[in-house]
Protein backbone atom coordinates (compact mmCIF):
# COMPACT_ATOMS: atom_id res chain seq x y z
CA UNK A 1 0.00 0.00 0.00
CA UNK A 2 2.78 2.48 0.88
CA UNK A 3 5.44 1.41 -1.62
CA UNK A 4 4.98 4.39 -3.95
CA UNK A 5 4.57 7.10 -1.34
CA UNK A 6 6.62 10.19 -2.11
CA UNK A 7 7.74 12.17 0.93
CA UNK A 8 7.58 15.81 -0.15
CA UNK A 9 9.23 18.03 2.42
CA UNK A 10 9.11 21.82 2.67
CA UNK A 11 12.07 23.24 0.74
CA UNK A 12 13.26 25.05 3.85
CA UNK A 13 13.43 21.75 5.75
CA UNK A 14 15.39 20.12 2.95
CA UNK A 15 17.97 22.91 3.24
CA UNK A 16 18.20 22.39 6.99
CA UNK A 17 18.67 18.64 6.59
CA UNK A 18 21.53 19.18 4.15
CA UNK A 19 23.13 21.64 6.57
CA UNK A 20 22.87 19.10 9.39
CA UNK A 21 24.40 16.40 7.23
CA UNK A 22 27.35 18.71 6.50
CA UNK A 23 28.24 18.83 10.22
CA UNK A 24 28.09 15.04 10.58
CA UNK A 25 24.55 14.69 11.91
CA UNK A 26 22.25 11.98 10.63
CA UNK A 27 18.70 13.45 10.71
CA UNK A 28 15.73 11.08 10.55
CA UNK A 29 12.12 12.24 10.27
CA UNK A 30 9.98 10.50 12.87
CA UNK A 31 6.55 10.26 14.44
CA UNK A 32 3.38 11.96 13.31
CA UNK A 33 4.79 13.65 10.21
CA UNK A 34 5.80 10.27 8.77
CA UNK A 35 2.52 8.63 9.74
CA UNK A 36 0.44 11.49 8.32
CA UNK A 37 2.40 11.54 5.06
CA UNK A 38 1.72 7.82 4.64
CA UNK A 39 -1.97 8.54 5.21
CA UNK A 40 -1.88 11.44 2.73
CA UNK A 41 -2.72 13.96 5.47
CA UNK A 42 -1.26 17.48 5.08
CA UNK A 43 1.47 18.16 7.61
CA UNK A 44 2.93 21.35 9.08
CA UNK A 45 4.62 19.87 12.17
CA UNK A 46 7.82 17.90 11.64
CA UNK A 47 9.86 15.95 14.21
CA UNK A 48 13.47 15.22 13.36
CA UNK A 49 15.58 12.84 15.45
CA UNK A 50 19.32 13.52 15.38
CA UNK A 51 21.84 10.66 15.35
CA UNK A 52 25.67 10.69 15.52
CA UNK A 53 25.66 13.71 17.87
CA UNK A 54 25.31 14.15 21.63
CA UNK A 55 25.14 17.94 22.10
CA UNK A 56 22.80 20.56 20.74
CA UNK A 57 25.00 23.67 20.62
CA UNK A 58 26.37 22.95 17.15
CA UNK A 59 22.89 22.08 15.89
CA UNK A 60 21.53 25.30 17.37
CA UNK A 61 24.09 27.34 15.40
CA UNK A 62 22.94 25.70 12.18
CA UNK A 63 19.28 26.38 12.92
CA UNK A 64 19.71 29.98 14.07
CA UNK A 65 20.23 31.27 10.54
CA UNK A 66 16.70 30.13 9.72
CA UNK A 67 14.89 31.77 12.63
CA UNK A 68 14.41 31.95 16.38
CA UNK A 69 15.47 28.66 18.02
CA UNK A 70 14.15 27.62 21.43
CA UNK A 71 15.42 24.94 23.79
CA UNK A 72 12.54 22.94 25.26
CA UNK A 73 13.68 21.36 28.51
CA UNK A 74 17.37 20.76 28.91
CA UNK A 75 16.76 17.22 30.11
CA UNK A 76 14.92 16.31 26.90
CA UNK A 77 17.34 17.98 24.51
CA UNK A 78 14.79 19.35 22.05
CA UNK A 79 15.18 22.44 19.86
CA UNK A 80 12.14 24.04 18.26
CA UNK A 81 12.11 26.24 15.18
CA UNK A 82 9.16 27.94 13.52
CA UNK A 83 9.65 28.95 9.90
CA UNK A 84 6.80 30.29 7.76
CA UNK A 85 3.78 28.10 8.58
CA UNK A 86 5.89 25.14 9.71
CA UNK A 87 6.94 23.97 13.17
CA UNK A 88 10.10 21.88 13.43
CA UNK A 89 11.29 19.92 16.49
CA UNK A 90 14.87 18.64 16.56
CA UNK A 91 15.70 16.08 19.27
CA UNK A 92 18.80 14.10 20.12
CA UNK A 93 18.48 10.32 19.79
CA UNK A 94 17.68 9.03 23.25
CA UNK A 95 16.26 6.34 25.46
CA UNK A 96 14.01 6.97 28.44
CA UNK A 97 14.19 5.30 31.83
CA UNK A 98 11.32 5.27 34.32
CA UNK A 99 12.59 6.67 37.63
CA UNK A 100 9.47 8.06 39.30
CA UNK A 101 5.70 8.16 39.25
CA UNK A 102 3.62 10.11 36.75
CA UNK A 103 4.11 10.93 33.10
CA UNK A 104 7.06 13.17 34.00
CA UNK A 105 8.94 10.55 36.00
CA UNK A 106 11.46 9.70 33.29
CA UNK A 107 15.21 10.01 33.00
CA UNK A 108 16.30 10.91 29.49
CA UNK A 109 19.58 9.39 28.31
CA UNK A 110 21.01 10.86 25.11
CA UNK A 111 23.26 8.50 23.16
CA UNK A 112 24.76 9.42 19.78
CA UNK A 113 25.66 5.78 19.14
CA UNK A 114 22.06 4.58 19.18
CA UNK A 115 20.71 3.15 15.96
CA UNK A 116 17.19 3.95 14.80
CA UNK A 117 15.77 0.60 15.94
CA UNK A 118 17.04 1.10 19.50
CA UNK A 119 15.76 4.67 19.65
CA UNK A 120 12.33 3.65 18.33
CA UNK A 121 11.64 1.40 21.31
CA UNK A 122 10.79 4.40 23.52
CA UNK A 123 7.83 5.28 21.32
CA UNK A 124 4.26 4.30 22.09
CA UNK A 125 2.75 2.67 18.99
CA UNK A 126 4.22 0.98 15.96
CA UNK A 127 2.61 3.45 13.55
CA UNK A 128 4.37 6.28 15.40
CA UNK A 129 7.75 4.56 15.27
CA UNK A 130 8.22 4.69 11.50
CA UNK A 131 11.12 6.87 10.37
CA UNK A 132 12.10 8.39 7.06
CA UNK A 133 15.68 8.79 5.88
CA UNK A 134 15.57 11.78 3.53
CA UNK A 135 18.98 11.09 2.00
CA UNK A 136 18.42 7.37 1.41
CA UNK A 137 14.81 8.07 0.36
CA UNK A 138 13.57 5.13 2.43
CA UNK A 139 11.22 4.42 5.30
CA UNK A 140 12.68 2.86 8.45
CA UNK A 141 10.25 0.41 10.01
CA UNK A 142 11.80 -1.72 12.77
CA UNK A 143 8.46 -2.41 14.50
CA UNK A 144 6.27 -3.29 11.50
CA UNK A 145 4.34 -0.04 11.73
CA UNK A 146 3.71 -0.01 7.98
CA UNK A 147 1.88 -3.31 8.19
CA UNK A 148 -0.21 -2.13 11.14
CA UNK A 149 -1.06 1.11 9.35
CA UNK A 150 -2.04 -0.86 6.26
CA UNK A 151 -4.29 -3.11 8.36
CA UNK A 152 -5.68 -0.07 10.24
CA UNK A 153 -4.48 -1.51 13.52
CA UNK A 154 -3.13 0.38 16.55
CA UNK A 155 -0.56 -1.70 18.34
CA UNK A 156 1.88 -0.84 21.12
CA UNK A 157 5.57 -1.61 20.76
CA UNK A 158 6.70 -2.99 24.08
CA UNK A 159 4.73 -3.95 27.21
CA UNK A 160 7.40 -2.79 29.65
CA UNK A 161 7.74 0.72 28.22
CA UNK A 162 4.10 1.25 27.26
CA UNK A 163 2.79 0.89 30.81
CA UNK A 164 5.26 3.46 32.11
CA UNK A 165 3.12 6.34 30.84
CA UNK A 166 -0.64 6.01 31.53
CA UNK A 167 -1.38 8.96 29.23
CA UNK A 168 -0.83 6.50 26.38
CA UNK A 169 -4.26 5.03 27.12
CA UNK A 170 -5.90 8.33 26.18
CA UNK A 171 -3.54 8.64 23.24
CA UNK A 172 -4.65 5.22 21.98
CA UNK A 173 -8.25 6.36 22.16
CA UNK A 174 -7.81 9.56 20.19
CA UNK A 175 -5.57 7.88 17.58
CA UNK A 176 -8.18 5.16 16.96
CA UNK A 177 -10.84 7.82 16.50
CA UNK A 178 -8.74 10.11 14.29
CA UNK A 179 -7.55 7.41 11.90
CA UNK A 180 -10.42 4.93 12.25
CA UNK A 181 -8.11 2.25 13.67
CA UNK A 182 -8.89 -0.97 15.50
CA UNK A 183 -7.12 -1.27 18.84
CA UNK A 184 -4.98 -4.43 18.86
CA UNK A 185 -6.29 -7.04 21.32
CA UNK A 186 -3.10 -7.15 23.39
CA UNK A 187 -2.93 -3.36 23.45
CA UNK A 188 -6.58 -3.20 24.50
CA UNK A 189 -5.97 -5.59 27.40
CA UNK A 190 -2.88 -3.67 28.45
CA UNK A 191 -4.80 -0.38 28.41
CA UNK A 192 -7.63 -1.96 30.37
CA UNK A 193 -5.18 -3.21 32.99
CA UNK A 194 -3.74 0.30 33.38
CA UNK A 195 -7.28 1.63 33.91
CA UNK A 196 -8.16 -1.11 36.41
CA UNK A 197 -4.99 -0.36 38.37
CA UNK A 198 -6.22 3.25 38.69
CA UNK A 199 -3.04 4.56 37.10
CA UNK A 200 -4.96 7.21 35.16
CA UNK A 201 -5.53 9.01 38.46
CA UNK A 202 -1.96 10.33 38.44
CA UNK A 203 -2.51 12.24 35.20
CA UNK A 204 -3.04 16.03 35.39
CA UNK A 205 -6.31 17.09 33.81
CA UNK A 206 -4.49 19.44 31.45
CA UNK A 207 -2.89 16.46 29.70
CA UNK A 208 -6.20 14.59 29.50
CA UNK A 209 -7.84 17.72 28.09
CA UNK A 210 -5.29 17.84 25.27
CA UNK A 211 -6.08 14.24 24.29
CA UNK A 212 -9.83 14.96 24.35
CA UNK A 213 -9.12 18.01 22.19
CA UNK A 214 -7.34 15.91 19.54
CA UNK A 215 -10.11 13.32 19.69
CA UNK A 216 -12.83 15.91 19.08
CA UNK A 217 -11.11 18.22 16.62
CA UNK A 218 -9.26 15.71 14.46
CA UNK A 219 -11.78 12.88 14.13
CA UNK A 220 -14.43 12.43 11.49
CA UNK A 221 -16.11 9.98 13.89
CA UNK A 222 -15.48 11.00 17.52
CA UNK A 223 -17.85 8.22 18.58
CA UNK A 224 -15.06 5.67 18.01
CA UNK A 225 -13.02 7.26 20.79
CA UNK A 226 -15.90 7.64 23.23
CA UNK A 227 -16.95 4.05 22.72
CA UNK A 228 -13.40 3.04 23.60
CA UNK A 229 -13.61 5.18 26.73
CA UNK A 230 -16.60 3.08 27.71
CA UNK A 231 -15.08 -0.29 26.76
CA UNK A 232 -11.87 0.41 28.67
CA UNK A 233 -13.76 1.40 31.81
CA UNK A 234 -12.60 5.03 31.80
CA UNK A 235 -16.13 6.38 32.25
CA UNK A 236 -15.74 5.65 35.96
CA UNK A 237 -13.80 8.93 36.07
CA UNK A 238 -16.59 10.77 34.27
CA UNK A 239 -19.78 9.79 36.08
CA UNK A 240 -21.72 12.43 34.17
CA UNK A 241 -21.08 10.53 30.93
CA UNK A 242 -21.39 7.11 32.52
CA UNK A 243 -24.94 8.00 33.63
CA UNK A 244 -25.98 8.28 29.98
CA UNK A 245 -25.33 4.57 29.41
CA UNK A 246 -28.61 2.72 29.83
CA UNK A 247 -30.66 5.89 30.27
CA UNK A 248 -33.77 5.04 28.24
CA UNK A 249 -35.43 7.30 25.68
CA UNK A 250 -38.80 7.38 23.95
CA UNK A 251 -38.56 5.04 20.97
CA UNK A 252 -40.64 7.34 18.80
CA UNK A 253 -38.10 10.16 19.01
CA UNK A 254 -35.03 8.05 19.73
CA UNK A 255 -35.30 4.62 18.09
CA UNK A 256 -31.47 4.38 18.09
CA UNK A 257 -31.32 3.46 21.78
CA UNK A 258 -30.22 5.04 25.04
CA UNK A 259 -28.89 8.55 25.65
CA UNK A 260 -25.28 7.38 25.30
CA UNK A 261 -25.89 6.02 21.79
CA UNK A 262 -27.73 9.19 20.79
CA UNK A 263 -24.97 11.44 22.16
CA UNK A 264 -22.29 9.61 20.18
CA UNK A 265 -24.37 9.83 17.02
CA UNK A 266 -24.84 13.57 17.60
CA UNK A 267 -21.06 14.04 17.96
CA UNK A 268 -20.50 12.35 14.60
CA UNK A 269 -23.18 14.49 13.00
CA UNK A 270 -21.59 17.66 14.37
CA UNK A 271 -18.25 16.60 12.85
CA UNK A 272 -19.97 16.37 9.45
CA UNK A 273 -21.76 19.69 9.91
CA UNK A 274 -18.60 21.58 10.88
CA UNK A 275 -16.82 20.18 7.83
CA UNK A 276 -19.71 21.12 5.53
CA UNK A 277 -19.93 24.61 7.03
CA UNK A 278 -16.13 24.92 6.69
CA UNK A 279 -15.74 26.24 10.22
CA UNK A 280 -12.01 26.57 10.89
CA UNK A 281 -11.95 28.25 14.33
CA UNK A 282 -10.64 25.45 16.58
CA UNK A 283 -11.78 27.06 19.82
CA UNK A 284 -15.30 27.46 18.48
CA UNK A 285 -15.38 23.90 17.19
CA UNK A 286 -14.19 22.64 20.57
CA UNK A 287 -16.92 24.28 22.62
CA UNK A 288 -19.53 23.18 20.08
CA UNK A 289 -18.36 19.59 20.49
CA UNK A 290 -18.48 19.87 24.26
CA UNK A 291 -21.96 21.40 24.08
CA UNK A 292 -23.08 18.44 21.95
CA UNK A 293 -21.42 15.96 24.30
CA UNK A 294 -23.12 17.57 27.30
CA UNK A 295 -26.49 18.52 25.84
CA UNK A 296 -28.38 15.60 27.42
CA UNK A 297 -26.45 15.23 30.68
CA UNK A 298 -29.60 16.27 32.51
CA UNK A 299 -31.68 13.31 31.28
CA UNK A 300 -30.53 10.77 33.91
CA UNK A 301 -31.84 13.16 36.60
CA UNK A 302 -35.38 13.43 35.29
CA UNK A 303 -36.13 10.51 32.97
CA UNK A 304 -39.24 8.58 33.97
CA UNK A 305 -41.84 6.38 32.36
CA UNK A 306 -45.40 7.72 32.51
CA UNK A 307 -48.25 5.84 30.86
CA UNK A 308 -45.77 3.78 28.82
CA UNK A 309 -44.07 6.94 27.56
CA UNK A 310 -40.52 7.96 28.41
CA UNK A 311 -40.26 11.59 29.44
CA UNK A 312 -37.36 13.81 30.49
CA UNK A 313 -38.94 17.14 31.29
CA UNK A 314 -36.59 20.04 32.08
CA UNK A 315 -33.52 17.95 31.23
CA UNK A 316 -31.98 20.91 29.43
CA UNK A 317 -31.97 23.00 32.63
CA UNK A 318 -30.98 20.06 34.81
CA UNK A 319 -28.03 19.47 32.49
CA UNK A 320 -26.23 22.63 33.61
CA UNK A 321 -24.78 21.27 36.86
CA UNK A 322 -23.43 17.98 35.43
CA UNK A 323 -22.00 19.97 32.50
CA UNK A 324 -20.04 22.18 34.89
CA UNK A 325 -18.98 19.15 36.91
CA UNK A 326 -17.78 17.22 33.85
CA UNK A 327 -15.93 20.07 32.16
CA UNK A 328 -14.27 21.07 35.44
CA UNK A 329 -12.59 17.65 35.47
CA UNK A 330 -10.89 18.57 32.18
CA UNK A 331 -10.18 22.27 32.37
CA UNK A 332 -10.06 25.35 34.59
CA UNK A 333 -10.97 27.57 31.65
CA UNK A 334 -14.14 29.30 32.76
CA UNK A 335 -14.63 30.97 29.40
CA UNK A 336 -15.05 27.64 27.62
CA UNK A 337 -17.49 26.36 30.25
CA UNK A 338 -19.46 29.61 29.98
CA UNK A 339 -19.71 29.08 26.21
CA UNK A 340 -21.09 25.56 26.63
CA UNK A 341 -23.67 26.14 29.37
CA UNK A 342 -26.14 28.39 27.49
CA UNK A 343 -26.15 26.02 24.51
CA UNK A 344 -26.95 23.07 26.78
CA UNK A 345 -29.63 25.07 28.58
CA UNK A 346 -31.33 26.20 25.35
CA UNK A 347 -30.76 23.28 22.98
CA UNK A 348 -34.50 22.57 22.62
CA UNK A 349 -35.43 26.20 21.96
CA UNK A 350 -34.98 26.28 18.15
CA UNK A 351 -37.63 23.60 17.67
CA UNK A 352 -39.89 25.13 20.33
CA UNK A 353 -39.83 28.53 18.65
CA UNK A 354 -40.22 27.03 15.18
CA UNK A 355 -43.20 24.88 16.11
CA UNK A 356 -44.85 27.81 17.86
CA UNK A 357 -44.06 30.11 14.91
CA UNK A 358 -42.79 32.56 17.47
CA UNK A 359 -42.43 36.28 16.86
CA UNK A 360 -39.22 38.21 16.44
CA UNK A 361 -39.56 39.21 20.09
CA UNK A 362 -38.73 35.66 21.17
CA UNK A 363 -35.76 35.54 18.80
CA UNK A 364 -34.45 38.81 20.21
CA UNK A 365 -34.71 37.50 23.76
CA UNK A 366 -32.99 34.26 22.78
CA UNK A 367 -30.02 36.22 21.44
CA UNK A 368 -29.51 37.65 24.92
CA UNK A 369 -29.05 34.13 26.29
CA UNK A 370 -26.98 32.33 23.67
CA UNK A 371 -25.18 32.69 20.34
CA UNK A 372 -27.99 31.67 17.96
CA UNK A 373 -25.74 30.35 15.19
CA UNK A 374 -23.83 28.14 17.64
CA UNK A 375 -27.09 26.95 19.13
CA UNK A 376 -28.48 26.01 15.70
CA UNK A 377 -25.39 23.94 14.85
CA UNK A 378 -25.71 21.88 18.04
CA UNK A 379 -29.49 21.63 17.70
CA UNK A 380 -29.08 20.30 14.15
CA UNK A 381 -26.53 17.71 15.30
CA UNK A 382 -28.90 16.70 18.11
CA UNK A 383 -31.77 16.19 15.67
CA UNK A 384 -29.73 14.33 13.05
CA UNK A 385 -28.04 12.14 15.67
CA UNK A 386 -30.84 9.60 15.84
CA UNK A 387 -32.46 6.92 13.71
CA UNK A 388 -35.70 8.73 12.87
CA UNK A 389 -37.03 8.37 9.32
CA UNK A 390 -38.03 12.01 8.79
CA UNK A 391 -34.60 13.61 9.21
CA UNK A 392 -35.48 16.17 6.56
CA UNK A 393 -37.38 18.03 9.28
CA UNK A 394 -34.15 18.70 11.18
CA UNK A 395 -32.81 21.67 9.18
CA UNK A 396 -36.25 23.32 8.98
CA UNK A 397 -36.25 24.60 12.55
CA UNK A 398 -32.65 25.75 12.59
CA UNK A 399 -32.89 27.38 9.16
CA UNK A 400 -36.06 29.21 10.20
CA UNK A 401 -34.45 30.51 13.39
CA UNK A 402 -31.28 31.57 11.59
CA UNK A 403 -33.31 33.45 8.99
CA UNK A 404 -35.20 35.34 11.69
CA UNK A 405 -31.99 36.15 13.56
CA UNK A 406 -30.22 37.24 10.38
CA UNK A 407 -33.01 39.71 9.61
CA UNK A 408 -32.13 41.39 12.91
CA UNK A 409 -28.37 40.86 12.53
CA UNK A 410 -28.26 38.95 15.82
CA UNK A 411 -27.35 35.48 14.55
CA UNK A 412 -23.86 35.81 16.03
CA UNK A 413 -24.33 38.59 18.55
CA UNK A 414 -26.71 39.48 21.32
CA UNK A 415 -29.25 42.20 20.62
CA UNK A 416 -27.66 45.54 21.50
CA UNK A 417 -29.72 47.47 24.07
CA UNK A 418 -30.64 51.00 23.03
CA UNK A 419 -30.32 52.23 26.59
CA UNK A 420 -27.20 51.82 28.74
CA UNK A 421 -26.29 53.03 32.20
CA UNK A 422 -24.60 56.14 30.86
CA UNK A 423 -27.85 57.17 29.19
CA UNK A 424 -29.60 57.09 32.56
CA UNK A 425 -26.85 59.23 34.08
CA UNK A 426 -27.28 61.74 31.24
CA UNK A 427 -30.95 61.97 32.23
CA UNK A 428 -29.83 63.02 35.70
CA UNK A 429 -30.42 59.68 37.44
CA UNK A 430 -27.87 58.60 40.02
CA UNK A 431 -26.46 55.04 39.93
CA UNK A 432 -28.42 52.81 42.28
CA UNK A 433 -29.97 49.38 42.65
CA UNK A 434 -32.90 50.75 40.66
CA UNK A 435 -30.70 51.01 37.56
CA UNK A 436 -31.15 47.34 36.69
CA UNK A 437 -34.91 47.65 36.96
CA UNK A 438 -34.89 50.70 34.68
CA UNK A 439 -32.60 49.04 32.13
CA UNK A 440 -34.82 45.93 32.11
CA UNK A 441 -37.83 48.18 31.55
CA UNK A 442 -36.02 49.89 28.68
CA UNK A 443 -35.11 46.57 27.09
CA UNK A 444 -38.69 45.35 27.37
CA UNK A 445 -39.85 48.44 25.51
CA UNK A 446 -37.21 47.91 22.87
CA UNK A 447 -38.10 44.23 22.32
CA UNK A 448 -41.85 44.15 22.95
CA UNK A 449 -42.84 47.54 21.53
CA UNK A 450 -39.98 47.94 19.02
CA UNK A 451 -39.41 51.50 20.22
CA UNK A 452 -36.50 53.70 19.23
CA UNK A 453 -33.94 55.03 21.71
CA UNK A 454 -35.59 58.45 21.82
CA UNK A 455 -39.02 56.95 22.45
CA UNK A 456 -37.70 54.77 25.26
CA UNK A 457 -35.95 57.74 26.90
CA UNK A 458 -39.25 59.61 26.83
CA UNK A 459 -41.02 56.84 28.75
CA UNK A 460 -38.15 56.57 31.24
CA UNK A 461 -38.38 60.33 31.94
CA UNK A 462 -42.12 60.05 32.43
CA UNK A 463 -41.83 57.11 34.81
CA UNK A 464 -38.61 57.67 36.75
CA UNK A 465 -37.62 61.35 36.51
CA UNK A 466 -40.64 63.03 38.00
Amino acid sequence: MFTNIKFNLPKILEKILYNLQEIGVKPILVGGCVRDTLLNIPCKDYDIELFNIDELQIVEKVLQKYGNVKLVGKSFGVLTLKVQEYDFDFALARVEKKVGSGHRGFEVINNKNLNFQEASLRRDFTINSIGYDFFAKEFLDPNNGLEDLNKKRLKHIKDETFVEDPLRVYRAIQLCARFNLQLDKKTFLLCKKIVENNELEELPKERIYEEFKKLLLKSSKPSIGFELLKQLGILKYFKELEALVGCVQDKVYHPEGDVWVHTLMALDELAKILKTEKIEDEYRKLYLFYATLCHDLGKPYCTEILENKVTSHKHETLGVEPTISFLSKLTNEKKLIEKVIPIVKNHLTPFQLYLANSSLKAVKRLSLKVNIQDLCLVCLADCLGRDIKDKEKCPKATSWLLEQATLLNIQNNALKPHILGRDLITLGLKPSKEFKQILDYALDLQIDENLTKEEILYFIKERYCN
